[in-house]
């Protein structure tokens, strides 16, 4: 039986498998809503990242259950998989940056400079920042050289010019935004080793939550010991590994909860659960509700 008020999430792609095509998209916001923002108000994931730059305009973006305040000069990370929805106002000027993970890290030496970004790759932290006005001429800068390249897709060189200019873009930001957490009671992100392995068991996380691994094949896959990884969790988040895997497992059934029209057994066996009545137990164990009453809640 279909739930009246379900609200199933629609997925979008950019050219995904299709290497041939564009794998990088720049759009202006208002332009975009107004032609788009039918499908943008409603809750969805994208295989992609995103980039929203809301030069003007106030209110709302809505990611992973959470509200925030859209005001000028805020701009959003959004990451792959992660449910997110616009507001019904199409009157914000602004831009759009969509790419592919493959776009931006070409060989495995990128990688590690692709997590030491902490725009789309923390949960912990803010999914946004407010710049200041300065910054836009240099951003602004590096938006109108990716949009001359996308005009020159035959030239020598074309899509390593974009991925140059889109990184020079990111780190621009990433500098911001660290200004930005030091002006917040927000502690910033440290900028160390250790940093890049908590982002690197986070992305483990993303990719193996449904598999029931334990903490210590986690450890393993990143050559430390299950100790060494409980120290870093601990003194960078206050959380242990455990804590992290449940929280991304809670996450995703609170997504398909509210937002597909599957039941909750269905739910549970897409988390990797083998028994239904033990993901209820697992699931009121975290949230204090179960699952039919958190879907009611919401819905």
């Amino acid at each position: 039986m279909k739930r009246k008020n379900a609200l199933p999430i629609n997925e979008y792609h950019l050219n995904a498998n299709q290497p041939a095509k564009a794998q990088f998209a720049i759009y202006d916001l208002e332009p975009y809503l107004k032609e788009h923002g039918e499908h943008a108000s409603i809750p969805h994931i994208h295989s992609f990242y995103q980039v929203i730059w809301f030069k003007s305009g106030n209110g709302k973006h809505f990611v992973d259950f959470k509200e925030y305040d859209v005001i000028a000069n805020s701009i959003f990370f959004i990451s792959k998989d992660q449910v997110h929805y616009f507001d019904k106002n199409k009157h914000y000027s602004g831009v759009l940056l969509h790419f592919n993970e493959s776009f931006l890290v070409q060989k495995n030496s990128e990688v590690e400079f692709f997590l030491k970004f902490n725009l789309f790759n923390n949960p912990y932290q803010l999914p946004s920042c407010c710049i200041a006005s300065d910054v836009n001429q240099t951003l602004d800068g590096y938006l109108k050289l990716m949009d001359i390249e996308l005009k020159n897709g035959n030239n020598f060189g074309h899509e390593e010019l974009l991925r140059i200019y889109l990184k020079a873009f990111l780190i621009q930001v990433q500098r911001r935004k660290e200004e930005f957490e030091k002006q917040t009671v927000q502690e910033p992100f440290t900028r160390n080793d250790k940093r890049l392995q908590l982002l690197k068991f986070i992305n483990l996380i993303n990719e193996n939550y449904k598999k029931g691994l334990t903490v210590l094949e986690y450890a393993q896959q990143m050559f430390i010991s299950s100790r060494t990884l409980s120290d870093l969790t601990n003194q960078l988040l206050g959380k242990n590994p455990s804590q992290m895997i449940q929280e991304r497992i809670v996450l995703e059934a609170k997504r398909l909860l509210l937002h597909s029209e599957m039941n909750v057994n269905q739910v549970a066996y897409r988390l990797g659960f083998d028994d239904a009545s033990y993901f209820v137990k697992y699931f009121k164990k975290h949230t204090q509700v179960s699952p039919t009453e958190f879907r009611k809640s919401i819905g």
